[in-house]
């Protein structure tokens, strides 16, 4: 018997066959972005299914004694034109179809690779030949082969993540469609000659299949479209479904539904159609779908070729810190963003220096463990990633972009995200996992002071919050070419009214210091309830920062809605600079012979018809009288809540709106709207906190368990978990989320492993320590920035430029260059560092 049969022979206990649902990485290392396509392959656990790139497996095998290994190798296949010689490629279809990777779509790189498969013996890395394999028992032959065919079957779970194909054209079925109420009025519909019943518009118009109505699209943010008067008439009568006219065919139509905010399919349109006299069988389309609108959106040029910087021919780059990370469907937003985290030398502090002791204490699973996977996906630091052939190729994050999305709904699918809420989600996580030790978030974070001077009283009030970025407004209406803004209005109002195409707007040209001051300048509040006076007042507030962060991030607020609430995006250009001075930002605290106001708390808003039973209520104190009575219900604006509604939002969803932003209006509320309609219980009943009992005796059947360890374990008290899962309908990532943004409301509440403490008064207690920050002088240089193309968070493309060694490299997906007209005044999200003087 050869050697190799005898340590198969030993090990072959350990060689398991995958079964359904088993998890099998054997396209991406479970340490660092190498897979088979990386020098050195991959190296697939026999028994654990893990894949280990070269630098690693050897650190797998001595920790956990596993021997045997499957070693996956891929090299890229040389392309070769056998169908059109001296005659290039041939030119590129035009995309048909909402849709990637599919007949029809917007092309994805397909790239054929050659494979090469065996199985290999640790320590001493024997390959175990074909030979080898036909000389084995049958017991280990029939073992091994089984194995490594399963291995090789088996969807790997990148794969199973990933959506190779999407289709944005594949519609559900209307929940309204089947009972759709039709009005018997009388109504038949011609079979052209539409014109909206409002405004006579002639194109972009939509007939409700309620009650035959025509009337015109929703206004787009450029200023074409409609009018919006089809989505008025459904705020004013609830009938949820339409029909765009001009897109009628045997095949279908464009059906809407407003309730559903979205696309629908309709399976008994030509029934519902057939009732407004349109026989559906003789129509013949006379306008573009939405579809095909939204394609050449896709399409259009501009302000991508200026992100992009594709007008010129770039240089690519390699090496350490230049490694590209492939796009996995709609993961540019987290490309960009771990890019410039790559780059700031906290992340690399906490992660790659501690590199031997996050292996090291890594889980059985690491798949599973953040440290790990943030260490994974910073391997791009240190890493010159070349596939086998030696070219250069980008790394793909499929496990670290499914553990950070785990959970959430905006973050564990394929649909394009908001890299500022991303970053904000990635910063969050790193605090629930930094309790204890460096933590490389504070690199961002400051505090901000707020004052408030009531203006009858003169007397003021000071707090403080926790933030990581700075929102920075765009006043428009202090353009530097207002002029010619102006005129261009002018000409797309005679476009409309003639019925001709509109021609291109110019960029509005905004300077910094114009937003820089719109940020700084004193805010007023006209329903100010001044413990000084007793009654609402007028107040000014005032902003500024507390601390100066190393890091300072600045999100240009360019996502923004209309007057009739229609999302958009503003098209400006804005001169940022290159280095900043906040100093005159720096707050100065209480000022001598300045009175404060007094620390009273403004009476409980409660209903007229509520029987007060005593501001204790039925879970106060004498001691603590701030508990009352859950009973007392809050007042909601009624007019705020009739507004949401009118807008097709959930009636549950517009009280908590109204709730949640302390009757503050109409622009709070909406913005709390669109802010939480991705939450999964965004239409559930309103739950105040404290509407079940009090705080640190709620029963044990009104919160899960589950949850109250999982927020213990992070270092809060069970009283602390109880308050954050109480306040968010005990959703748990909620929870934490709130219980991070609330450290200055739980700070008369112990931090620690066993609660509130059970013995000593209050004035013996000490108070948990704030939250720690850095600070320094306030004067910065850029040293990156993240830039959208597209017209809304929800679609388009990110790209981020970064300056190494002086130079700016573009970072767009996998592919790494050096830039040439980095385009910083088009950037959405900008990085800067403190400037050590």
């Amino acid at each position: 018997m050869t050697e190799v049969n005898e340590i198969l022979m030993s090990v072959l206990s350990t060689i398991r066959v995958p079964r359904p649902g088993d998890r099998v990485h054997k396209d991406e290392c479970a340490f660092s972005f190498a897979s088979p396509e990386s020098d050195g392959g991959l190296y697939v656990c026999m028994n654990s299914f893990l894949g280990f790139g070269s630098k690693y497996v050897e650190r797998h095998h001595v920790k956990t004694g596993q021997r045997a290994y499957l070693h996956i190798t891929r090299t890229r296949k040389t392309q070769e034109d056998d169908n059109n010689s001296g005659s290039g490629d041939p030119p590129k279809k035009k995309p048909t179809r909402l849709a990637i990777g599919i007949e029809g779509g917007f092309d994805v790189e397909q790239e054929q690779y050659e494979e090469e498969v065996k199985v290999v013996l640790f320590p001493d890395r024997q390959e175990v030949t074909s030979e080898d394999l036909a000389s084995m028992p049958d017991v280990v032959r029939e073992r091994v082969s089984l194995s490594m065919a399963g291995l090789l079957a088996a969807d790997s779970v990148s794969h199973t993540l990933q959506v190779q194909q999407w289709d944005g054209e594949v519609r559900q079925e209307s929940k309204h469609a089947a009972e759709l109420k039709q009005l018997d009025n009388g109504i038949k519909i011609p079979p052209c000659g539409w014109k909206c019943e409002v405004c006579d518009l002639q194109e972009n118009l939509w007939m409700n299949l309620t009650d035959g109505k025509v009337l015109c699209g929703r206004r787009y943010f450029d200023g074409s479209g409609g009018n919006n008067h089809a989505l008025l008439h459904y705020q004013q009568t609830g009938y949820p479904l339409a029909v765009k006219l001009g897109t009628i065919t045997p095949d279908g139509a464009d059906v809407y539904s407003y309730d559903e905010d979205d696309m629908v399919l309709d399976s008994k349109l030509p029934e519902h159609l057939s009732h407004f006299g349109i026989d559906m069988m003789t129509m013949e389309k006379t306008e573009r779908t939405m579809t095909e609108l939204e394609i050449a959106v896709n399409q259009r040029v501009g302000e991508w070729e200026v992100i992009q910087e594709s007008g010129t021919t770039l240089r690519p780059l390699w090496g350490p810190g230049l490694t590209g990370m492939k796009n996995l469907g709609n993961s540019c937003y987290l490309n960009s963003v771990m890019q410039v985290l790559f780059t700031i030398p906290d992340f690399q502090t906490k992660y790659v220096s501690n590199i031997d002791k996050v292996f090291n204490e890594a889980p059985s699973d690491p798949t599973q463990d953040f440290k790990t996977q943030v260490l994974s996906s910073l391997s791009p630091v240190n890493d010159d990633t070349e596939g086998a052939s030696g070219d250069k190729v980008g790394v793909a994050s499929h496990m670290f972009k499914a553990l950070v999305g785990r959970g959430l709904p905006e973050f564990s699918t394929n649909r394009q995200k908001d890299a500022q809420e991303f970053l904000l989600h990635f910063i969050n996580m790193v605090e629930r996992n930094c309790r204890s030790g460096l933590n490389p978030s504070e690199a961002f974070r400051f505090l901000v002071e707020e004052k408030i001077v009531c203006r009858q009283s003169q007397k003021a009030k000071y707090t403080q919050r926790v933030d990581y970025i700075v929102q920075l407004p765009v006043p428009m209406d202090q353009a530097t070419n207002m002029e010619e803004l102006q005129e261009a209005e002018r000409r797309r109002e005679e476009a409309e009214s003639s019925g001709a195409p509109p021609s291109a707007a110019p960029r509005a040209q905004i300077p910094f210091a114009v937003c820089l001051a719109a940020l700084s300048e004193p805010e007023t509040l006209t329903d100010f309830w001044s413990s000084a006076v007793q009654a609402k007042t007028t107040a000014t507030k005032i902003t500024r920062f507390a601390s100066f962060p190393d890091h300072l991030v600045i999100q240009i607020k360019k996502f923004t809605f209309g007057l009739d609430w229609v999302p958009k995006k503003l098209d400006v250009s804005i001169d940022v600079p290159d280095t900043l001075d906040l100093s005159s930002l720096r707050a100065m605290g209480q000022q001598p012979g300045e009175e404060l106001l007094p620390e009273v708390a403004p009476p409980p808003l409660m209903t007229p018809d509520v029987e007060v039973k005593g501001i204790l209520g039925f879970h106060g104190n004498e001691e603590d009288d701030s508990l009352y009575s859950p009973l007392l219900s809050p007042v909601l604006d009624d007019s705020t809540v009739s507004q949401l509604c009118e807008m097709g939002f959930p009636l549950e969803a517009c009280r908590k709106a109204v709730y949640y932003t302390g009757n503050t209006g109409i622009d709070a509320a909406m913005n709390w709207v669109m802010g939480h309609m991705e939450d999964p219980d965004f239409s559930a009943p309103l739950v105040l906190p404290g509407s079940s009992s009090a705080p640190g005796t709620t029963p044990t059947e009104s919160l899960p368990e589950e949850h109250l360890v999982t927020i213990v374990s992070m270092g809060f008290s069970r009283d602390q978990a109880t308050r954050a899962l109480r306040a968010t309908n005990n959703v748990l990532e909620r929870a934490v989320d709130w219980i991070f943004s609330h450290l200055d409301d739980l700070e008369s509440m112990d931090v620690s492993e066993g609660g509130r403490s059970g013995g000593g008064s209050e004035a013996s207690r000490e108070p948990p320590p704030g939250p720690r920050v850095r600070d320094g002088t306030g004067k910065y240089e850029l040293f990156a920035f993240i830039s959208h193309m597209g017209t809304s968070t929800m679609c388009g493309h990110y790209v981020c430029h970064i300056k190494k060694d002086q130079q700016w490299v573009i970072f767009n997906d996998q592919k790494v260059c050096a830039s040439e007209k980095p385009p910083k005044d088009l950037g959405y999200l900008y990085f800067y560092r403190r400037v050590v003087e």
